[in-house]
């Protein structure tokens, strides 16, 4: 499943894996969302609704460019940067396309969009 997003003149596309968590994630699309900066590290998002965590390990290790999910405050992150290995955190994917745009410093509105 790929799910893409414009953002300062740019197409991100980000490459679904495929588990529970990334199937109840693209439930909510097409959907508006602000991404903000966090901890210098990632790209954070606030989602309308708690995602499944069934059947997911109980955390792990996110690389550049991973699109993850974490679990206790709800939030979708894009990972600009390699961090380290953190409980509640799921991976949906990883940015095929535009991940150097996504990490601008600053708040950004995207509309994100299930490709078919």
């Amino acid at each position: 499943m790929n799910v893409s997003f414009d953002i300062h003149d740019t197409t991100v596309i980000m490459e679904l894996i495929e588990n529970e968590t990334s199937r109840d994630f693209v439930q909510l699309l097409p959907r508006k969302l602000e991404l903000e900066d966090y901890g210098s590290t990632e790209k954070i998002s606030y989602l309308p609704s708690k995602l499944s965590i069934q059947g997911q390990p109980s955390g792990y290790k996110p690389i550049k460019g991973d699109i993850a999910y974490y679990a206790p405050w709800g939030n979708l992150a894009i990972f600009c940067k390699d961090f380290s290995y953190s409980p509640g955190l799921i991976k949906l994917g990883h940015i095929t396309q535009g991940f150097e745009t996504v990490c601008q410093p600053g708040k950004s509105v995207i509309e994100l969009k299930l490709n078919e």
